[in-house]
Order: C-alpha cells, then sequence, then structure tokens
C-alpha cells in the first residue's frame, strides 16, 4: 500500500462481466481505484502501463490463463512487486499449488466475500512490511547474501531470482537462525490464518528453496517444522 491516507490500485482479471461489476463496484465504494480486464492478455497490456498494486486474477480465461498470467507478471522487472490472488471457482489441492507456485499471495475459492476479500488483502501487505529490516540492510551467510532493502538474494554473488513465497519463507527463517518454526506459524506468518492451503504446500516450497540457495541453509525437523542453518 502507497501511504496511509491513498488506497491502492487494483486490477481485476475475470472473463465474467457481472463479476468485474460485481467487484468493481465493492472496492470503488471504498474508495480503490479499480480497473477491469477480460483476460490475461489484456491485463498484461494494462499491468505494464499502469503497474497496479493489488491484481485479482480468475484461472479460467481465453487467451492467456491466471496461471501464466501471474508466471509473467512476477517475470517483470524487480522493482515492480504486486499483492497476486486468484479468485477461482478451481479450488483443488492440485490448482491450489499451482497457482502458489506461478507466484500468487493467495488462493480464494468462489463464491467471493468481499469483507474477506478486503482483510485478506489487508493482512497480505501487513506481512509484506515484516520482511523490511531496515538496520540490517544485507544479511550474509556464508555463501548467501540477502540484500533486505531491494530484495534480492545472492548465492556466491550471483543473483537468484526467488518467488514471492519463497523469498517470503527464507526471510522468515532468517529472521531467527537457529529457531524451529513449526509448521503452523510459518503457514500463519507467510501465507496468514485465514489462508487454507493444501498439506504439501510448505514442502514445495522449501523445495524450491532449497534449489534455488543450496541445501544446507534450512534444516528439516521431522514432525514439527524447519529450520535456518546459519553456519
Amino acid at each position: 500500500m502507497k501511504n496511509s491516507d491513498t488506497k491502492p490500485h487494483i486490477l481485476i482479471v475475470d472473463d465474467e462481466t457481472d463479476i468485474l461489476e460485481f467487484l468493481r463496484f465493492n472496492f470503488e465504494q471504498k474508495g480503490y481505484k479499480v480497473q477491469t480486464a477480460e483476460n490475461g492478455k489484456k491485463a498484461l497490456e494494462k499491468i505494464r502501463k499502469h503497474q497496479p498494486d493489488i491484481i485479482l486474477l480468475d484461472v479460467m480465461m481465453p487467451k492467456t490463463d491466471g496461471f501464466e498470467t501471474a508466471a509473467r507478471i512476477r517475470e517483470m522487472p524487480r522493482g515492480y512487486d504486486p499483492v497476486i490472488i486468484f479468485l477461482t471457482a478451481r479450488s483443488d489441492e492440485v490448482s491450489e499449488l499451482s497457482g502458489f507456485r506461478s507466484g500468487a499471495d493467495d488462493y480464494i475459492a468462489k463464491p467471493i466475500r468481499i469483507a474477506t476479500l478486503m482483510a485478506r488483502i489487508e493482512a497480505i501487505f501487513k506481512r509484506r512490511a515484516k520482511t523490511i529490516r531496515p538496520g540490517s540492510p544485507v544479511l550474509k551467510f556464508g555463501d548467501l547474501t540477502i540484500d533486505v532493502n531491494k530484495r534480492k538474494v545472492y548465492v556466491r554473488d550471483k543473483e537468484v531470482a526467488l518467488p514471492r513465497m519463497e523469498y517470503n519463507i527464507l526471510m522468515l527463517l532468517v529472521s531467527e537462525p537457529g529457531k524451529v518454526f513449526t509448521r503452523d506459524e510459518i503457514y500463519d506468518e507467510v501465507w496468514g490464518n485465514q489462508v487454507i492451503v493444501g498439506d504439501r504446500t510448505l514442502d514445495v516450497h522449501i523445495r524450491k528453496l532449497r534449489k534455488n540457495i543450496g541445501e544446507n541453509f534450512i534444516k528439516t525437523h521431522k514432525g514439527i517444522g524447519y529450520s535456518f542453518v546459519s553456519g
């Protein structure tokens, strides 16, 4: 959120006109600046031009589906980092995991409850703010370097691109090296305690995180959770 007095700019992407108008009306009533798009291709055009703060994405759309659209958004210049939330009728675990893998911050099944949706948007912004630690702008752990203010991660001085969820998990674990964070704690801090994710979601992200930064930094505590090994 840009500042405490300005509501974010939101882009709603769905091929159903009724849903677009329903969401537009409710967000404009709350003071949000709202744009809409009927498919992923049009959404990407508007995103490149206007860089909205929040993007609400349907999954099943013509031309470019929601998963591909989200992945392409996350490939945009690193300085642009919007909140991406899927709003979809596809509530199965496979689709949910695909959503998070493509870079989503949240995945919400339809029908949509406006009050809940807005609360979860606020929660995401609050969780993002927690990852900023101005007092420690650069963290070093052996071959691993994290530039917190720029949200960049390097391994042996080579930048590695971490998706949003992997970066947030890493920042939580390095906030207290050696501490064992339970699975529930990680879900609450990274996804929020209102977000329901599949049992394997965290394991998938940890596996991808290890692949990017190395196997030795994250320790598994079987049946409990994970900790960061600083040296």
